[in-house]
């Protein structure tokens, strides 16, 4: 986990990047982070593919999605689902909106997700579905405005996720880390749920092993072994750019030498 801000934003780069590498992300989608030393502050990339997101492009926004200073870059408009979380839900410290393939069935269909492996119980049983159309009639599909984000949030409640008709998914973390593995392993639930769909009938975790399930997420070496393995697989796609070191070039012994005696 991160100790400072700059190891901090050093991780929600990274986030992006392993969701994307993952197939939690494509062209469009994010994960954000609650800023860790002012819970009434964000941080989220500028409009991005999500596998190039670096530090240098996040922008920082209060918890009405307004850019505390000018970012002088584009931003994502439906930043407001990321504010409104955080604004409804003081215990969140990361959110990650996606359209993951693997979901898209579910979603079409207006399919419950049901945890069919012990690590999808980190979705929950059937999270609750948001249609923007009930309240704001026929949009672009995009959640732009507070009413809409608000709306959003109220949908989530305390859940974990909220399925998003016609859209995609929203899901929350206690962690950038907790939120990325929640992201990844509620896909390969969804997929292994769609797939088994197709041979009979499924079988879901019951209420009382989610629960147990769930609770040892982050209270063993899962989580953090996880995210190792995933930051590997994205350092031998590509990596991600580090800053590079600004050091000073080792002085000569010899003129070192000189200069004492002069």
């Amino acid at each position: 986990m991160a100790n400072t801000l700059k190891e901090a934003r050093a991780e929600l780069a990274l986030a992006n990047r392993i969701a994307a590498n993952e197939g939690v992300l494509d062209t469009f989608g994010h994960v954000s982070m609650r800023h860790p030393d002012n819970p009434n502050r964000y941080f989220l990339s500028r409009s991005s593919a999500p596998d190039m997101v670096t530090p240098d492009g996040l922008i920082e926004y209060d918890l009405d999605s307004q850019p505390v200073r000018e970012p002088g870059m584009s931003q994502y408009s439906e930043r407001v689902i990321h504010g409104e979380i955080y604004k409804a839900r003081p215990d969140v410290m990361s959110v990650c909106h996606h359209h993951s393939p693997a979901f898209m069935p579910l979603i079409a269909t207006s399919t419950d997700y049901v945890p069919v492996f012990h690590l999808g119980a980190t979705g929950g049983i059937k999270p609750p579905y948001w249609d923007q159309h009930d309240e704001f009639g026929d949009t672009i599909m995009l959640v732009r405005t507070p009413e809409e984000g608000a709306s959003l949030a109220r949908a989530l409640g305390q859940h974990r996720m909220v399925l998003m008709k016609r859209h995609g998914v929203t899901i929350t973390g206690t962690s950038v880390q907790d939120c990325v593995y929640r992201a990844v392993q509620t896909c390969r639930n969804a997929d292994f749920q769609v797939r088994a769909l197709s041979i009979g009938k499924i079988a879901s975790l019951t209420e009382g092993e989610v629960r147990l399930a769930d609770e040892i997420t982050g209270k063993t070496t899962g989580l953090t072994r996880s995210w190792n393995f995933w930051a590997m697989r994205v350092a031998k796609a590509g990596g991600i750019p580090a800053a590079p070191k600004k050091t000073r070039p080792a002085a000569n012994p010899r003129k070192r030498a000189k200069s004492r005696r002069r």
